[in-house]
């Protein structure tokens, strides 16, 4: 770090804020993109930044993410302009308001915000601009490496989903004519989670809301715990274990997982739990829940109140088709040959994420050039 000035974000760069909201667009077309949280939203007839820029998520879901944004193009009021001086390169701004980390300078319990004002202050690196380019370009590379490997995994999953089709074809239209089920009928049980608010502690048994279900992945990253003894207590109504299904029932409801390991979990009221008997085949059951015919048949059961919940009552009327458990079988194995791959790769890419770190470290502290 000796090797550079160091100077504050704010020396650097302008934060500018907008008041454009994405429900005022519907009947503006054009040729300008404008763009939120979430990526591109349409063209526009007008533009607010003739030149390059960054934009921050400054409220809501996906706090503190850092874009880069075209020249003549705006965004709407959930983000905030981030406009560099002459003195650094908008490239090099990007990686170095990436690596400073921002949503954790978020304020604000029900919606999250961050300000400018919070962080312009931190201090960052300024090498000459030739060499703030060069180490843009070397990022650049090197995250395109990264962003490859992640679409290869993506592709993994598609492929999965696209063999789903062509072994059972489209439940909608049910053009290989399989007889259909109600899920009651191919579960030894389905129920929901603890319905009293469990004790939680610092450690222990994972307990699993709606937000652990992602599509076919229990995620721990922000769970809570419980200790044997919540654990055994709640385990009297139901225990779950490998192979069953959990489904998220709040939130974005209609999201599956299947525990594939001996990990031991307890799951609260806003996921259901589906334990299947021999006659069907986890993996199988599993991805029926990507269907359109499937998730179909989940929003017209999901109780429309002031949030929304799927029921467990509701649960047991889902039909799946029902193929020879033969085929089925012989699904979930090409499902185990594919997942293999995958954690093969993403073991690679963790690697790649890692020497990513690592190289962006050394650039900013005048190691590379």
């Amino acid at each position: 770090m000796g090797k550079w000035e160091m100077v504050r974000l704010g020396d650097v760069c302008n934060g500018t804020v907008t008041n454009i909201a994405q429900k005022d667009l519907a009947d503006n077309n054009g040729d300008y993109p404008i763009y939120g949280a979430s990526g591109f939203i349409k063209n526009v007839d007008f533009y607010k930044q003739e030149k390059p820029y960054i934009a921050v998520v400054k409220d809501g879901a996906g706090i503190g993410r850092v874009s880069r944004m075209p020249a003549n193009s705006s965004i709407i009021g959930t983000m905030q302009y981030i406009l560099p001086n002459e003195n650094i390169d908008r490239d090099f701004l990007y990686y170095v308001m990436v690596n400073l980390d921002l949503a954790r300078f978020y304020t604000g319990a029900t919606i999250p915000h961050i300000y400018f004002k919070d962080y312009k202050k931190e201090t960052i690196p300024l090498p000459p601009l030739p060499i703030q380019q060069k180490i843009a370009d070397v990022l650049d590379r090197a995250n395109a490496l990264v962003k490859k490997r992640k679409a290869q995994i993506e592709k993994l999953d598609l492929l999965v989903k696209s063999q789903f089709i062509e072994m059972f074809g489209d439940p909608v239209t049910n053009p290989k004519g399989w007889e259909t089920a109600g899920l009651e009928t191919v579960c030894t049980k389905i129920t929901d989670g603890e319905h009293m608010t469990p004790k939680r502690t610092t450690k222990g048994v994972y307990l699993l809301s709606a937000r652990n279900i992602l599509n076919h992945r229990i995620d721990v990253t922000d769970v809570d715990y419980i200790d044997e003894s919540e654990y055994e207590r709640i385990s009297r109504r139901i225990t779950p274990s490998t192979g069953d299904i959990l489904i998220s029932c709040s939130g974005s409801i209609g999201r599956v997982a299947r525990i594939t390991d001996g990990t031991r979990y307890q799951l609260v009221r806003s996921v259901a739990i589906l334990q299947l008997t021999n006659e069907v085949n986890s993996v199988f059951v599993e991805y029926c829940f990507d269907t359109n015919y499937m998730q179909t048949q989940i929003w017209k059961s999901v109780n429309q109140s002031s949030q929304a919940n799927l029921f467990q009552g509701k649960i047991r009327e889902l039909k799946i088709p029902l193929p020879p458990l033969a085929l089925q079988n012989q699904f979930a194995a090409f499902v185990e040959r594919v997942e293999a791959q995958k954690a093969r790769m993403k073991k690679g890419l963790e690697l790649m994420e890692l020497e990513y770190k690592s190289l962006m470290q050394k650039c900013f502290e005048g190691e590379i050039y």
